[in-house]
């Protein structure tokens, strides 16, 4: 028997589980060519085996991963994955659309790329009547306050395929437009979401989109709700350790990685308690230092195996696990239900930050445009974006439009 990828192992823990990839499908050749060229000795069939079965893009529906997350950043690596076939693509969308400017060709430019990314899964959508093979394709991180202007976009990213899912932010703003678009039965995945106010807005916003959706007869044949949080950006770019430095509060590594947890692990089990037909998506990932005995933890997997969830997990993280398989540990399937320590639980209540984060009533919906880790994670997708449409302007220039 092949040898499993770490991946395919978490998967068996809970068959309910699904494996995403967290990148435009456009760069996935490139980038598993490059990973089984710089497999160790022994390795490289192993891994090529591996990243095959993972996805095959001349077989995609026969793939392993059962959804894909992109993002601005994500959108603009499949663009620098191969630069030249864009710029070529961008100057003829200049050449047949003389009318409109830099910011209306990025958009043009930015829906081709989750054309061809969400074209590849939709084998897989419609085999499994339509449960699986969804590609996300978000908003406009700029807009990220402005209801109708991402309304507008969502419904047009929405018209490129049936499996492309909507990525919605977590301001308040992004609430009313995933209530909006599932009560027109489009999928959506809440993203820049990092606290259980969140979460559980989501969840709300959902049922009364349904129950719009129902009442109007909507098909919701494409519907699906996934809500996504940020794990270790929650921990890296938010108040967490300011708040405990001001207050002498010593927080370790393993104490950082558990207020992630602790808060997705509260929004799951209000899931769970209420039925919701929500799903929760772990992202942003990492590998812990190793420990005293030479073993290596992704904690963000490991504590939460076992749960009916998603994981997307983009290329560096796929390959820092591959890098240290032989040295994590088992997967448990009752992980899942682990609860934090009481002592860091305690320790992590004192800082405001986490207490408003963790508590279901912490935050009112004026409160989420001003979270932390939204804001430091909205302004880095702007800037992402903003890449793109310099992208794009260079290729007006080299038309001599500008």
């Amino acid at each position: 028997m092949a040898e499993k990828h770490i991946l395919e192992k978490l998967a068996e823990v809970n068959p309910n589980a699904e494996i995403w990839w967290d990148s435009s499908p456009l760069i996935y050749r490139n980038w598993a060519q490059e990973m089984v060229e710089k497999a160790p000795d022994g390795k490289r069939e192993i891994w090529s085996e591996q990243l095959k079965r993972l996805f095959d893009p001349e077989n995609s529906g026969a793939t392993f991963f059962r959804g894909v997350t992109t993002n601005p950043p994500l959108s603009s690596n499949a663009i620098k994955d191969d630069p030249q076939f864009w710029a070529n693509f961008v100057r003829e969308l200049i050449r047949t659309n003389p009318e409109k400017g830099v910011e209306e060709i990025f958009w043009l430019t930015y829906k081709e790329v989750v054309k061809r990314g969400a074209e590849f899964f939709l084998p897989i959508w419609e085999k499994s009547d339509h449960k699986h093979g969804y590609l996300s394709g978000q908003v406009d991180p700029r807009y990220l306050f402005d209801t109708e202007r991402m309304f507008t976009q969502a419904m047009d990213l929405s018209q490129i395929s049936p499996n492309v899912m909507i990525k919605c932010p977590g301001s308040r703003e992004g609430y009313e437009l995933i209530r909006r678009l599932t009560a027109l039965g489009i999928a959506t995945n809440n993203t820049l979401a990092f606290t259980v106010p969140q979460f559980i807005a989501c969840m709300e916003a959902v049922q009364e989109g349904l129950k719009i959706a129902r009442k109007n007869h909507v098909d919701l044949f494409r519907w699906r709700s996934v809500i996504t949080h940020m794990a270790a950006r929650y921990g890296t770019l938010g108040d967490l350790k300011s708040q405990a430095e001001s207050r002498g509060i010593e927080l370790s590594e393993a104490e950082v990685r558990w207020a992630e947890l602790s808060i997705f692990k509260r929004g799951y089990g209000i899931l769970q308690e209420k039925g919701y037909p929500n799903k929760m998506l772990m992202c942003s990932m990492r590998i812990s230092p190793p420990t005293d005995d030479g073993t290596v933890a992704s904690w963000h997997i490991e504590k939460v195996a076992g749960g009916d969830i998603v994981y997307t997990c983009p290329p560096k993280y796929i390959a820092q696990l591959m890098e240290v398989e032989d040295r994590l540990r088992p997967f448990d399937q009752e992980a899942i239900h682990e609860p934090p320590p009481q002592k860091t639980l305690d320790k992590l209540l004192r800082l405001p930050y986490f207490a408003k984060a963790y508590e279901p009533e912490g935050m009112v919906p004026d409160e989420f445009n001003r979270q932390a880790a939204l804001i430091a994670t909205a302004a880095e997708f702007s800037g992402a974006t903003r890449v793109m449409v310099d992208f794009v302007a260079q290729q007006f220039q080299a038309e001599g439009k500008m």
